[in-house]
């Protein structure tokens, strides 16, 4: 397993969470993009470990570990199985731990639209956004459904618009930034259909 990665009090980490079943340029583009958008330091990918409620489990975590690694090639991003490590499952918990872990490094939860919609059906959600800064990055079909959610309403006064955007690594929570990028819609569920990935051992 993976060592922790390094940061320094005061740096602004984004966290980019998920399956990664597999890891693709749609991952790569919004990395880019929330390293330029947020002010952001670093990006560090939270390769999840399987769900044991969900009936189709992903590869193993090695080989979407191995396949994220091949393609996240990035100077300032890091690759990791820190859930896997913390024994934390809910994003909130996560985020926790993280914060204990690293004190003075200011943490910046990203996600799609599609997820901001959604996000008030997570576990103790609140506390994500009660605790680090949040980015959202628009995805075709989503942008509506994610600016009338019900995260978006109850949190509407703390959204940064704008350029102020960029402000967002340095913000003190609640806060959160809308940013519309162009997104590629290939999806990993479309290439695991497709056949092109194999658990590692094909293309990812």
């Amino acid at each position: 397993m993976q060592g922790f990665p390094l940061a320094t009090s005061g740096q602004a980490i984004g966290l980019l969470g998920g399956s990664f079943d597999p890891a693709h340029e749609g991952h790569v583009r919004i990395t880019s993009e929330a390293l330029k958008r947020f002010g952001l330091d670093q990006v560090w990918w939270l390769v999840t470990p399987g769900n044991p409620l969900k009936i189709r489990q992903p590869a193993s975590l090695s080989d979407r570990l191995a396949a994220a690694g091949k393609i996240m090639r990035h100077p300032r991003v890091r690759v990791t199985a820190l859930e896997a490590q913390l024994g934390t499952r809910r994003t909130a918990d996560t985020i926790t731990v993280l914060r204990s872990i690293y004190p003075g490094v200011r943490f910046v939860w990203l996600m799609g639209a599609d997820n901001l919609a959604q996000l008030h059906e997570w576990g103790n959600w609140r506390a994500i956004m009660e605790q680090v800064p949040v980015g959202v990055f628009a995805r075709p079909g989503d942008r509506i459904s994610a600016r009338t959610s019900v995260a978006a309403q109850i949190y509407r006064a703390d959204r940064l618009n704008g350029s102020d955007a960029q402000l967002l690594g340095q913000a003190e929570a609640p806060a959160w930034a809308y940013v519309n990028i162009p997104m590629s819609e290939l999806s990993s569920t479309e290439i695991r259909a497709s056949g092109r990935w194999t658990g590692g051992k094909g293309s990812a």
